[in-house]
């Protein structure tokens, strides 16, 4: 099994230089190495240990761990099911502006998720009034037919939680924040074995997988989907669909938009847009690693509490390398390329196009 790991290793070794990474220089490879750690630090966090029997709710990406398009405004937590069990989720909603609770299919050996068997978000599930919770989670509904429950379709292998907040501080950079949650089979299993060499070896297994799944091809060979703009610096009309649900650890009560930033150093890109009445949104900075930048030390992300509004109500963003002087400032960090992506949940309805044009920096005010 260990073998496996390495061979996985090696692997990406030569992917570093092959026509689908395209690593650019010392820095690109650099970041795209870090990026694979990040993956494999992941990986041994939740599926070398990871047990369906006991499962426990691990943090998915922090300040120092980001993967799969993080969110500087949440955080995530995922932990591994198995649909023949039933589960038992206790918690607390912790102040968060949303709270949900999503089926990954496909991820029991630490696999890519192959789309969403489920969901349920906080207006679907009772909370008492100081924000306690408990949620059945099982293949069939309990008999009392509650309203708390969440299915577990035929090969669910894992559950995300998202918890997004709306503060001027994100979230995920908050050390001192706390979300207590829980998941416990409903029927004690009692204590595990004690490791064998079987038990390591799938562990181990599992890990290979998710690194193999997570970091190499054809993960970028799907068909891109359609909230994804082809053409740097444009994005495509913002359109409210149910196409989430065919992509793993995606949110169903998400609507995206996405777009390729490409910038010379004196030139920056101007956004112009206007929120719709939604539960959340946020705008972030990813590098082509769909991982972000630094939301701790420096601003890559705005929500709409952070956001700073034109008289009208609507909102314009600036992407540049320096600061040009203007509100709502996203720091690129001197790259040439990144990812700009957008969050819109919940949309009550249609959302405004955003409006995106490259700029000299020097001229942005004048925009």
């Amino acid at each position: 099994a260990l073998e496996e790991l390495r061979a996985v290793t090696r692997e990406l070794e030569a992917a570093f230089h092959g026509q689908w990474w395209q690593v650019a220089d010392a820095d690109d490879e650099a970041e795209a190495r870090r990026f694979v750690l990040h993956t494999l630090q992941h990986a041994l966090e939740v599926w070398l240990e990871g047990d369906p029997e006991r499962p426990v709710f691990k943090r998915f990406v922090t300040p120092e761990k980001k993967l799969l398009g993080d969110n500087p405004d949440a955080w995530y937590f995922n932990a591994l099911v198995d649909p023949a069990r039933e589960y038992r989720i206790r918690g607390n909603l912790a102040g968060a502006t949303y709270t949900s609770f999503t089926v990954e299919v496909g991820t029991g050996d630490g696999g890519m998720s192959r789309k969403i068997g489920g969901a349920l978000n906080d207006t679907q599930f009772d909370a008492a009034p100081n924000g306690d919770f408990e949620l059945r989670v099982s293949a069939t509904r309990p008999a009392s037919g509650e309203r708390n429950w969440l299915r577990l379709v035929p090969g669910a292998g894992s559950i995300s939680t998202r918890h997004y907040y709306e503060r001027e501080v994100s979230i995920a950079a908050d050390r001192l924040h706390h979300i207590p949650l829980v998941i416990e089979r409903v029927d004690d299993p009692g204590p595990p074995p004690p490791p064998s060499d079987a038990s390591v070896a799938r562990g181990i297994r599992r890990v290979a997988n998710f690194l193999r799944h997570n970091s190499l091809p054809p993960i970028n060979d799907r068909p891109k989907p359609s909230f994804v703009s082809t053409v740097p610096n444009r994005f495509n009309p913002v359109v409210r669909d149910a196409g989430n649900q065919e992509i793993g650890f995606a949110a169903v009560d998400n609507t995206y938009a996405q777009t390729t930033v490409r910038l010379a150093p004196d030139e920056a890109l101007v956004v112009r847009g206007r929120f719709p009445k939604c539960r959340f949104a946020n705008v972030v900075l990813w590098n082509r690693y769909l991982q972000t930048l630094d939301y701790a030390h420096r601003r890559c992300s705005l929500n709409r509490k952070q956001v700073r509004y034109r008289p009208d109500g609507s909102f314009e963003v600036v992407v540049a390398h320096r600061d040009p002087g203007v509100p709502n400032w996203l720091d690129m960090e001197g790259r040439r390329e990144g990812t700009m992506f957008w969050r819109f949940q919940l949309a009550e309805e249609d959302i405004a196009p955003l409006e995106a044009k490259v700029v000299k920096l020097a001229d942005v005010a004048k925009a």
